[in-house]
């Protein structure tokens, strides 16, 4: 039996597979990040909203395939010791990034340049066995252009700015309920403010082809392209011409996605919404 998990910093998707069956057996708790979350926290997390799951399963659980954002190699190890103190001690342990992790899902042991966007971004070259770092993310204060996170955090800024059309803001305020001092509350005073920033990229959606919206998420997504991609060491290389997405915010986004990527002359190849199929294929042959 293997676990396998892919977290952003909103969910966590965890599948446990039985490897002589196939027998596949999915669950979903919040995201869990090293970086946000201490190993007490993440414990927590653990105990309460898988381990009811998979209580009766866990003796026979060998291997734990854990890919995770803000799982650095300095901070791996802290989930990899919330893992063992409360799942399964005796279980083969490997806690890696969501960035390999998306690698591995979309690109098996092929060559290619793999991108995530969801709550946040980030970028990579993946040479069919590790990870070769471009432009870093810098996260959603610094980076993390075209993510959720990002979207939210314009969408706000414009909205308050008085830089989008008069109708849409006012959707906006009706629709959310969010007022000026409840954005500026739960951005600068809450846990977790990437988390609500991309939550505001939902109102996005739902307006997607208004004029305004349409353009902020063009450019958005533009500027992951031109932030991330085209200033990357290896993004000139010939073999490497496709980009592959990960991401809830590149599934639900392809069409405004694409159009950027066109604009940039990038061509996209397969954009899926999680990885943990991928995953489990990966680790299954």
């Amino acid at each position: 039996m293997i676990l396998i998990a892919d977290s952003g910093s909103t969910k966590t998707a965890w599948c446990m597979v039985n490897s002589k069956t196939t027998e596949q057996h999915a669950i979903c708790t919040q995201g869990i990040n090293p970086f946000h979350q201490n190993e007490e926290d993440i414990c927590a997390i653990l105990r309460h909203e898988l381990y009811p799951h998979i209580a009766e399963n866990t003796v026979d659980i060998e291997h734990i395939f854990f890919y995770g954002a803000g799982c650095t190699k300095e901070k791996s190890q802290i989930v990899a010791n919330a893992l063992r103190n409360a799942i399964s001690p005796t279980a083969k342990i490997n806690v890696e990034s969501d960035m390999l992790g998306a690698a591995r899902a979309v690109c098996g042991h092929q060559k290619g340049i793999v991108c995530i966007l969801g709550t946040g971004s980030n970028s990579c070259y993946y040479d069919g066995r590790d990870l070769h770092s471009g432009i870093p993310a810098l996260g959603y204060i610094l980076g993390d252009e075209g993510s959720g996170a990002y979207i939210g955090r314009r969408l706000v800024s414009d909205i308050l700015k008085c830089q989008l059309d008069e109708d849409i803001r006012i959707k906006f305020f009706e629709e959310t309920k969010e007022t000026e001092a409840t954005i500026i509350q739960k951005v600068y005073r809450s846990p977790f403010p990437n988390r609500y920033l991309a939550s505001l990229s939902l109102f996005c959606h739902r307006h997607r082809t208004h004029p305004s919206i349409h353009s902020l998420l063009l450019d958005c997504f533009s500027q992951f392209f031109v932030r991330n991609i085209l200033p990357a060491p290896w993004s000139h290389s010939p073999a490497l011409h496709t980009v592959h997405f990960v991401g809830s915010i590149a599934y639900y986004y392809q069409a405004e996605l694409t159009e950027a990527a066109l604009t940039c002359g990038i061509k996209l190849g397969t954009i899926v919404q999680s990885p943990i199929k991928g995953l489990i294929q990966y680790h299954q042959t």
